[in-house]
């Protein structure tokens, strides 16, 4: 490898492990994930009860990842991936489970959560492509239009609410 792409592949790593969040776009609409970097690849675990959706990612098939920074939220770097599905029992889904596990915020079941994991959802590694480097930003927003909810805003603002709020700022003052 040449020292350019040794400093790519460390820029993909180091943005990565340290973003708690990615954005990937498998062959359907780009996703938030939240992942681990392990042994020189992301690891997402989903599709199943209670887990995140990951719709449009397959084995054997590529992904763009975009990862965003921790502090800021803005985008750090995009790079493409080759999307593997890790088989439950073998050595790989292990060590990538024991990592997920210990990310795993919030999880109803923390001591049966990987035999779940192993019965009802996918493990994928997102490993880059070599060779390939960092994908360069986009000119444009990558802003998307929100998820189709049934969520809605329960009544108008209140008339009297910007008289309240004017007050309590008087009040600072």
């Amino acid at each position: 490898m040449t020292t350019a792409e040794l400093l790519d592949a460390a820029l993909v790593e180091e943005a990565t492990k340290k973003s708690g969040l990615i954005w990937v776009r498998g062959t359907d609409a780009e996703r938030a994930l939240w992942h681990v970097w392990h042994e020189g690849a992301a690891h997402v675990v989903g599709d199943g009860p209670g887990e995140q959706p990951l719709p449009g990612l397959v084995d054997g098939g590529t992904a763009v990842v975009t990862v965003r920074s921790k502090d800021k939220g803005g985008r750090l770097v995009g790079w493409r991936a080759t999307t593997v599905e890790l088989a439950p029992g073998t050595p790989e889904w292990e060590a990538a489970v024991g990592e997920l596990k210990g990310k795993r915020l919030n999880a109803p079941d923390a001591e049966t959560m990987t035999g779940r994991w192993a019965r009802e959802c996918r493990v994928l590694r997102l490993e880059p492509v070599a060779g390939e480097g960092p994908i360069p930003a986009s000119a444009g927003s990558l802003a998307a239009a929100p998820v189709p909810t049934s969520a809605i805003t329960r009544d108008a603002v209140p008339a009297g609410l910007p008289r309240l709020l004017g007050r309590r700022g008087a009040k600072r003052r």
